[in-house]
């Protein structure tokens, strides 16, 4: 019987495997393995043992389910791990497991589970980065109202928004490159950081397991890793889901019926938006990532709590981060997909964007006009109050704008009609938005190639 929702509703089976029982129990046997391969190296183990070692080192030799009769016993899961590969390797079991302290091998492969992670997120988010891309080169001149406070504000494109995201997202792959080497980082100098139990060597033992294994080699611990480096993590699956649902919330707004000026796709032939409510056209997947993202979020406190241990260490942390890395990673992973393939579905409808600005009834060319009024010598304030009395005089009427205008003696003493007409155009009051979209759309083009 499925419990958790990971189980059988959210996340990829890649993630899902990497950060399962048998995942963890991989790597924690390839760091064993990677240890005597060092101590080989070193000398202090033969060819010919680390030989046996490394061909037992694998699941279905050492089994999980071994594993964990042994544990059943021992009540301590790396002391079992141990004892079943020393089983397995026969005479050359005495090796196993040698100088180390449980929470080298915990850890360390952790930080297997962590760089495999950060592999599958970085395809991920370079794939939402390509498809935000080619939504901001789409809709790059697409002109549709900007919203303040909820408000009509001025006009924008849809390009503009899109590049706002897309940056956004390019800066997440950055610093996700920059972590990366601080958070696939191992450590394997003993109880309590010493290295007194590794040897003479110590140093050399643990800079030849971790770059063996691929990881970063750190300075000083105490037993465990810090873990200031999985607040790091865990704080850019927080960020970067904060991103995706900035992204998707605005899509959820823009798709609401007074505005429909763009949404999620809707499979008409199958899908259903409500049970009852035949005509709706719900945004599910974009809420059910908005969802996820919280639950994200959520994981910082626990991680940030998870780094104050007793000491060199207590264990209070160790249940936690079994929730926390685990759950955080699949559920970071899901909603970076989720908000590609809902950018990769999406509509926008251009014309009622349009119509969405001649609803405000010019009022949105505000701006436009007072700045062509300084241009044309009057005070900047004195054009603000103008514009700001015929704008209220419009709404209180309900008349356009543009005929306010028309009959305000400071405006149409300055202006042609021609002129004020040209002014009215939302395309001519867009600025410099395509030049950001085009540097934008390359830089991140840029970034995932």
């Amino acid at each position: 019987m499925a419990f958790c929702p990971l189980d059988y509703r959210y996340g990829c089976q890649d993630f899902k495997r990497i950060w399962s029982d048998l995942g963890r129990h991989e790597r924690q046997l390839e760091v064993e393995r990677a240890l005597i391969w060092a101590h080989w190296k070193l000398g202090r183990v033969t060819e010919s043992d680390y030989n046996t070692v490394a061909s037992i080192s694998n699941p279905d030799t050492v089994t999980k389910e071994r594993v964990a009769e042994i544990e059943a016993e021992t009540r301590h899961d790396i002391m079992a791990l141990t004892k079943a590969m020393a089983e397995a390797a026969g005479e050359a079991g005495w090796c196993i497991h040698l100088g180390a302290t449980s929470n080298d091998i915990v850890d360390t492969a952790v930080a297997l589970q962590l760089r495999d992670s950060i592999v599958l997120l970085r395809e991920r988010l370079c794939e939402l980065i390509t498809v935000c891309a080619d939504v901001a080169e789409r809709e790059r001149d697409t002109v549709m109202l900007g919203r303040t406070h909820g408000q009509a504000a001025v006009p924008i494109t849809f390009g503009l928004k899109a590049a706002v995201w897309l940056d956004e997202l390019r800066r997440q792959l950055i610093r996700l490159d920059e972590a990366s080497p601080r958070v696939a980082v191992g450590k394997f100098l003993g109880a309590v950081g010493t290295g007194a139990a590794q040897g003479a060597n110590a140093r050399e033992l643990q800079r030849l397991i971790m770059e063996h294994l691929g990881l970063g080699v750190p300075l000083a611990t105490t037993q465990v890793v810090g873990r200031d480096r999985y607040v790091e993590y865990i704080s850019w699956l927080a960020n970067v889901a904060t991103t995706c649902e900035k992204i998707l919330q605005e899509i959820r707004n823009l798709q609401r019926s007074e505005l429909a000026e763009a949404g999620e796709g809707f499979d008409v032939k199958k899908q259903v938006g409500s049970s009852t409510m035949a005509h709706k056209k719900n945004p599910i997947k974009s809420e059910n990532a908005s969802g996820l993202a919280r639950i994200v979020r959520s994981f910082i406190i626990p991680t940030y709590e998870n780094a104050l241990l007793w000491h060199e260490r207590d264990l209070a942390n160790s249940s936690s981060e079994r929730f926390t890395l685990s759950h955080a990673s699949a559920l970071g992973e899901d909603v970076i997909a989720k908000t590609a393939n809902v950018l990769t579905n999406m509509w926008v409808d251009a014309e009622r964007c349009l119509e969405n600005i001649a609803s405000q009834r010019g009022l949105v060319m505000a701006e436009k006009v007072m700045i062509e009024l300084v241009d044309a010598g009057v005070p900047r304030d004195e054009a603000h109050e103008v514009l700001r009395a015929a704008s209220f005089e419009a709404v209180a009427n309900k008349e356009e704008l543009i005929d306010v205008c028309s009959r305000t003696p400071t405006i149409s003493a300055a202006f042609s009609a021609e002129e004020l007409e040209a002014m009215f155009n939302p395309l001519n009051h867009v600025g410099v938005s395509g030049e950001l979209v085009d540097e934008a759309v390359a830089l991140a083009r840029s970034a995932v190639q």
